[in-house]
């Protein structure tokens, strides 16, 4: 059975919803699954005050901890088409894992979150994904055995590169059973994959 870590940064819960989906999908393939989300570097009363999420349930992790892991799915949503500004402080920390080659060969995947429909979702995957490749992961898209990306019917995330959901410019939309259909199928085909590799 492979580790797999779905490691976020959620300011508004979009993402973390996200997560929680990715990681069934994941358990549904037999990996054991952790949660875990980067820590907040916008000062406490900038966050209350943009009404950011602070309750989450997540554990905080740690770069040190992320070479225990057999896969590592990466999410946040987007700042102008790329990464937050907290996931990039902590993946920048993690220089010393690159030296050792400690995530060589390890399984990656990523999702994020956009206010429009084509507000840098695929930008902000490509921002994440080269992280990974420059850790030396093996990197799992989301395939096009996932139905849901060919469906026009209506508003829906999801892209070849990762899973993806649309907030609202004021957040209100929430993920819908299409987008959180694509994470859990994201982190199956992580989890299977992990599991071929290492399991």
């Amino acid at each position: 059975m492979s580790k797999v870590l779905v490691l976020y940064y959620s300011s508004y819960g979009h993402i973390e919803t996200m997560a929680n989906a990715i990681a069934e999908g994941a358990r549904a393939a037999g990996a054991e699954v952790d949660v875990k989300r980067v820590p907040e570097t916008a000062p406490l009363e900038v966050a209350q005050n943009a009404h950011f999420k602070l309750d989450q349930a997540a554990p905080i992790a740690t770069v040190a901890e992320l070479e225990t892991y057999d896969a590592i799915i990466v999410g946040t949503g987007t700042r102008f088409g790329r990464i937050s500004s907290q996931m990039a402080a902590f993946l920048d920390q993690a220089g010393g894992l690159w030296a050792r080659g400690a995530l060589n060969g390890k399984v990656g995947a990523a999702f994020t979150s956009t206010a429009s429909q084509h507000g840098g979702q695929e930008t902000t995957l490509f921002s994440i994904l080269t992280n990974l490749l420059h850790f030396g992961m093996t990197i799992v898209g989301l395939d096009y055995g996932f139905q849901g990306q060919l469906d026009n019917s209506g508003v829906h995330g999801n892209a070849p590169y990762g899973a993806t959901t649309i907030a609202n410019g004021d957040g209100s939309r929430q993920p819908s059973e299409n987008d959180l259909a694509g994470a859990r199928y994201l982190g199956e085909r992580v989890a299977k994959t992990a599991n071929k590799l290492f399991g």
